[in-house]
């Protein structure tokens, strides 16, 4: 075993789908300024600061590791869709849409809200604005994951909202240099 095989982190990854659409009231929007916009085409470098710093604290590593051509291959592919979340002006969190799956699925690929903004009542919110994005697509089914690293409240606001797991993968993480578990 290398020293590199021992850094690395282990994690259990949960895979969940959702058949049907919510039921359960949508919580209410922010009583403070906000707005939702699409990034169109964005470049890797304004993806890097939104996937690095929402994902810093749950050690999102996977995408801290892609090349620049690999990593602008699927964040400016058609059927993947970056909504970005702004309160007063300011990044607060963003939704990740893939539709580039099976016809009639759609994923959540990644989602998350800036350090600041964590705790606000936003979460909740945003997540069931993307879902109903998601659903207004078509697909007969949608897909996330969160593993063990991820924060605390996202398996348990995944399954409220309707997502059912569907499999368990036990894997491991590959920290960036000078960060900790």
């Amino acid at each position: 075993m290398t020293q590199a095989d021992e850094d690395l982190i282990p994690i259990t990854i949960t895979y969940l789908r959702m058949t049907a659409q919510p039921t359960r009231p949508t919580p209410p929007a922010p009583a403070t300024a906000h707005a939702i916009m699409r990034a169109e085409q964005p470049t890797v470098h304004f993806y890097r600061y939104l996937y690095n710093t929402v994902g810093e604290r749950w050690i999102w590593t996977n995408r801290r590791y892609m090349a620049d051509e690999e990593l602008a291959a699927i964040v400016q592919d058609p059927n993947v869709e970056l909504m970005v979340l702004y309160v007063k002006g300011v990044p607060a969190g963003f939704a990740e849409l893939d539709f580039r799956g099976l016809p009639d699925e759609a994923d959540l690929a990644y989602f998350g809200l800036m350090p600041e903004f964590i705790g606000r009542k936003l979460g909740g919110w945003f997540l069931h604005w993307a879902i109903s994005e998601l659903w207004s697509r078509g697909p007969e089914s949608i897909t996330v994951n969160t593993c063990t690293k991820d924060h605390p409240s996202a398996l348990p606001m995944y399954q409220r909202i309707g997502f059912v797991p569907y499999s368990r993968e036990e894997s491991t993480l590959r920290p960036l240099p000078g960060v900790s578990a």
